[in-house]
Formats: structure tokens, C-alpha cells, sequence
């Protein structure tokens, strides 16, 4: 069974912290394409992955969407709930399944307003996220898809203890917001150049070292950080 460690959010907090939140960590399974929230929705709830991935998406009015942050076991879901916005403006949803740990939002807020070491780890993760929404914002506007798939897929594998990404090329242009058949087009580049091998909805990463190579720098800007603010224990 996942232990709530598994999470780094959680891993990171005070020992005193953990334990006053421990009985109040209820481990949910997620599949894919569940939806945590809607954009505007009251955050009741906090979720620390485990080993699913939940994607952040900003949905227009025509219904086109684009990811601007992924969360696995690195972070949390809902840091409105102690930001004081209490609802975001972009839907959350299980891009790949797996476990998580629910805990109520009034208790992370609790534990928040202790104003201890909680609350620094917290805010180091939220700037950890923002940091990611910056640089995907930068990597969609003057990057090539070739490259915005390869940073995609890094980032994924980042979050799960596989090489293989589960996502038809229809839901991972939707993540980009691209056309299908751009992302087509990339996977197939990458999958003759030896880096990947795309079968059926699913994408196994023959060669990590090609696929960092191969992508833009926003990747290890948004990892660098990431691993800046809260370093693995």
C-alpha cells in the first residue's frame, strides 16, 4: 500500500505536521479522465499524487484546451485551498491513473495558517508550479511541437516509475493545444529517430538521453527548479 511519503509535498512537511494530518489522508484510486475539478468549482478538497498525473487545463469558451501545468508525485492539486482563492480558473484532470491522498481543504488550510514550516514548504511548491505554468506558457508560444512533445513526455516520466506514457495522440494534442496531426507528425519523427516507440495509445521511451537532447531548454528550466524548491528526500 502507498504510504503518504511516497508524495514529495507530503514527504516535506514537518514530522509534527504529517502526523496531524496522517488520520485524515484518505487514499483514492483515479482513472483516466476524471475530473478533479471544473475551473471556477469550490476546491473542497487537496490531492497529493502518488502515481497518477493530473494535468491542469485552461478550457476556452469554443471548448479548445491547453495544459498549462501536469502534478504527480512532486506536488499537490488545489493550492487555492490556501492561496484564499478557493477556486481556480482551469479544470484538473487524471491524464494518467493511478493513487492519491485526499485530505479535506479546511485541514491544509489549518495546517497553513500555523504559519510553521508547513506553510514554507507549501509556498515553495506553489512557486515550484508557477514556475512550470511560466515556462509551458513560453515553450507553446516559440517552440516547435517536435519540442513541446519531447518536454511533454520528460516531464511525465518524471512522475511515474515506468518509460511508457499511456495517451492517444488525439489527448495529448488537446494537452498541447495543437492540431492532431501535429503531434502525429512529431511522434513520428521521434519514433524513426529511435527515441520512442508509439503503438496503440501508448508511448514507450527507448532512448531518455535522445529525448532530452532533442527538447528545448524549458524542460530543464521547470526541472531545475522544481528540484530547487523541494529537494527529494
Amino acid at each position: 500500500m502507498p504510504s503518504p511519503t511516497d508524495n514529495q509535498v507530503l514527504r516535506a512537511l514537518p514530522p509534527e505536521a504529517l502526523e496531524r494530518l496522517r488520520p485524515h489522508l484518505t487514499l483514492v484510486s483515479l482513472t483516466l479522465g476524471d475530473v478533479l475539478y471544473e475551473s471556477g468549482d469550490q476546491q473542497k478538497y487537496a490531492y497529493f499524487p502518488v502515481d497518477v498525473i493530473v494535468s491542469l487545463l485552461h478550457v476556452l469558451k469554443n471548448g479548445s484546451s491547453a495544459e498549462i501545468a501536469v502534478v504527480g508525485n512532486d506536488g499537490l492539486v488545489g493550492v487555492a485551498v490556501f492561496m484564499g482563492g478557493e477556486a481556480m480558473a482551469n479544470r484538473a484532470i487524471v491524464q494518467s491513473a493511478g493513487s492519491a491522498y485526499r485530505l479535506a481543504g479546511g485541514l491544509l488550510l489549518t495546517e497553513f495558517e500555523r504559519h510553521g514550516d508547513a506553510l514554507h514548504v507549501l509556498l515553495r511548491y506553489t512557486q515550484a508550479l508557477l514556475t512550470q505554468m511560466a515556462q509551458t506558457a513560453v515553450c507553446n508560444r516559440h517552440h516547435s511541437v517536435d519540442q513541446q512533445l519531447c518536454r511533454w513526455l520528460l516531464l511525465s516520466l518524471d512522475r511515474l516509475d515506468t518509460n511508457k506514457v499511456t495517451m492517444t495522440q488525439e489527448l495529448i494534442a488537446n494537452m498541447l493545444g495543437v492540431r492532431r496531426e501535429g503531434v502525429t507528425e512529431a511522434a513520428g519523427k521521434l519514433q524513426k529517430l529511435g527515441v520512442i516507440e508509439y503503438s496503440r495509445g501508448r508511448i514507450t521511451v527507448l532512448d531518455r538521453g535522445g529525448l532530452e537532447a532533442l527538447c528545448c531548454e524549458c524542460y530543464e528550466v521547470v526541472r531545475r527548479e522544481t528540484d530547487r524548491l523541494m529537494p527529494k528526500y
